[in-house]
Formats: structure tokens, sequence, C-alpha cells
């Protein structure tokens, strides 16, 4: 068996809103759509700097559904940019929580984290140092908190 690609799949409350809000928050581009006769967005996706993000909105009838942000969350998206203050700054501004201000990181990232107005979490961070693996455990060992 060979993998071959991995594609985040997000399913929203109202893809239409996040369609506008990941592209002008991570300036995604819309590839495709596919829309049921009733309208509701079965597929989506965006490229995000030539990685696709997949979303669709939600399929009760089959258990899919939309995140409850309230519980907590099971994944996080890690999205690398250019710039993590812009891009978190630009992401609170068109809606998104702030949950980590940007800040330096042990592991040699500077990175905050949002909850989109969707429910997804996202850790947007840029690298400032490049560290190796036996590097970043014993800055781990010593601070874990940074």
């Amino acid at each position: 068996m060979a993998v071959h690609e991995l594609f985040s799949y997000l399913c929203v409350g109202d893809a239409q809103a996040a369609i506008a809000f990941y592209c002008k928050v991570f300036d995604a581009t819309e590839k495709f759509r596919l829309v049921e006769p009733g309208g509701r967005i079965g597929h989506v996706e965006l490229d995000l700097g030539g990685t696709t993000l997949m979303l669709c909105e939600e399929f009760p009838e089959v258990e899919i559904r939309r995140p409850e942000p309230e519980r907590g969350h099971s994944h996080t998206l890690h999205l690398h940019v250019d710039d993590a203050d812009d891009v978190v700054a630009r992401a609170v501004a068109a809606g998104a929580r702030l949950a980590m201000a940007p800040r330096d990181h042990f592991y040699g990232e500077r990175s905050g984290t949002v909850i989109d107005p969707f429910g997804h979490r996202w850790n947007i961070g840029h690298s400032i140092e490049q560290i190796e693996p036996e590097e970043m455990q014993r800055r781990y060992e010593q601070d874990p908190g940074c």
C-alpha cells in the first residue's frame, strides 16, 4: 500500500460562510463544489497554497456533524504560513476566537491558535529556527509550558 495524499475534510454548519471565511483569511480559492437539489452543499474543495481542504455541510443521517467547540476539540489543523501574527489577526478580525496569541515556542516556531466561526481549531505558525528533534526534546523537558 502507498499513501499518496492526506486531505483534511471538515464538516461545517454553513459551507457558504466557511468558504468565504477561508478565502478571506487563508487566501484559499475554490476549486469546485457539489450541491444537492435542495441546496445542501455536499462537497467543496478549496486550494490553500497547493494543499486541498475539503468541506461539507452536516449529514446527520450518516453521522457527519459539525464540531461542538463547547465540548473541546478532537483535532487541530496546523497551518504553516509566512507570518503567523498577520494570519491570526486576519482570522480574529474575520470572526475567529483567539485561543492563544502568537508567541515563540521551544520547537522553533512562532504560532498562535484560533477557533474559526465553524468550530474548527487552527494552529497558525511560521518557522523561526531550525531545531533537531533531540534539542526539541531537551527544551521540552526543561520547560514544557513554553
